[in-house]
């Protein structure tokens, strides 16, 4: 058995969380972290939410909560043995052992248990299934903290009834290899091959969890290596992806954005031929406004708006950001910029401020320009001059213009 001692695993003890153990320690019900968190405490890191396991029902943990005093949040998750309990100004997220009934792919039905194996047999993968105690012991019945240290993804018992289970578990099984997996192309033949005879399965789950994946897979290793499987597995087209993608473009894109924080849509349109590919993806994944506009910005620019010769390669996209009227294009070209690998063009694009256009209205008056539509036509005529000057004239010059003319 392995006892874990770390300073991440000592900063989680807050008062809140030193409080929380106490209750459960004077009832005897045992409380341990489950999970993710538990994977990233053996990783090295501090874990982002911490779950919380327990022996104790809903209907126990209420009791006690109550009867001490201690506040509970929304009751939501009650039903799947959930309770959210709030100590010291900080949340609790405890959830009963359970085992998973009758489950349809998307939703289970849940009966309670006192058994930590029975638990961890329903969880999805091996590095996500194990239990730590609030001492540090570790609790790993399928080896998960082996599979961690040898940086192998791999499902909880049966792959295809974990896949059965929730078929979102197919692209959780890609996230994960993205995050852990330390060369592409190291996966057990047979988990592939259930992933294959199950990809259909994800045709029956709700877009937004699976844009909820899919973005996080666009932004995690292998990412190219982990988007030809999913064609070859015949996923894609379960998931609104094109079925023609262009993978080629793929790879040259997601190289070039390899240290440049790209958006995940910036990734992915470099799969998309036409603005259709936009289209149906929204339909199928409901992707936000942004991120759609984002995606057929992508596609319709990526080709001709491309840096100039000579000394100001940046002058074609500044000329593009002025002649916008959008709030938002200022993003989209360095989305854009990223999307090319121009990483040297991409800083002085952040570092340049959109300059305003240095003439009214008002000034015109000033100078006997009357009518509304004069006015309109110099100001549109000075805007041509100021665009040649690389936006440097400033008023006088301007205005200097328009007396000779």
């Amino acid at each position: 058995a392995m006892k874990l001692q770390s300073p991440q695993l000592q900063a989680l003890f807050t008062p809140g969380l030193r409080s929380l153990a106490e209750l459960f320690e004077k009832k005897n019900y045992e409380l341990r972290i489950a999970g993710g968190a538990v994977r990233d405490l053996l990783s090295g890191m501090t874990p982002q939410d911490i779950d919380f396991a327990t022996t104790a029902t809903p209907a126990e943990m209420r009791e006690m909560f109550t009867s001490a005093g201690v506040r509970l949040i929304n009751n939501k998750g009650e039903k799947h043995g959930t309770i959210t309990a709030r100590l010291h100004e900080q949340n609790f997220e405890i959830t009963t052992l359970r085992i998973d009934v009758v489950t349809d792919g998307r939703h289970a039905e849940v009966e309670f248990t006192t058994d930590w194996e029975k638990d961890a047999e329903r969880r999805d993968l091996t590095v996500n299934s194990m239990f730590l105690g609030l001492d540090g012991m570790l609790y790993d019945f399928f080896n998960g903290h082996e599979d961690l240290k040898n940086k192998k993804i791999r499902f909880v018992g049966k792959a295809s009834e974990r896949i059965q289970e929730d078929y979102l578990r197919i692209l959780r099984y890609f996230r994960f290899y993205g995050r852990i997996a330390e060369k592409p192309g190291d996966h057990e033949p047979s988990t592939l091959q259930a992933v294959k005879e199950n990809a259909k399965g994800l045709a029956g789950i709700s877009g937004e969890r699976i844009w909820m994946e899919l973005k996080k897979i666009l932004l995690g290793n292998h990412v190219n290596h982990l988007f030809r499987l999913m064609y070859e597995l015949d996923i894609a087209q379960y998931i609104g992806l094109p079925l023609d993608g262009n993978l080629e473009e793929f790879d040259r894109v997601t190289k070039n954005i390899q240290n440049l924080c790209p958006k995940p849509m910036t990734v992915l349109t470099s799969l998309f031929k036409a603005k259709d590919d936009v289209t149906n993806l929204d339909l199928r994944l409901k992707i936000s406004k942004e991120e759609k506009n984002l995606g057929l910005f992508l596609v319709k620019h990526r080709q001709e708006l491309t840096k100039a010769t000579g000394p100001e390669p940046l002058r074609p996209y500044q000329d593009f950001i002025m002649d916008s009227r959008e709030a938002n294009t200022n993003s989209r070209i360095c989305e854009l910029l990223k999307y090319q690998g121009e990483e040297h063009l991409l800083r002085e694009m952040q570092q340049w401020t959109v300059p305003s256009f240095p003439v009214s209205g008002h000034d015109l008056r000033k100078m006997g320009v009357s009518s509304g539509k004069e006015i309109g036509a110099a100001l549109q005529q000075l805007r041509d001059e100021w665009k040649k000057s690389g936006y440097h004239m400033d008023k006088e010059e301007l205005l200097s213009c328009l007396k000779k003319s």
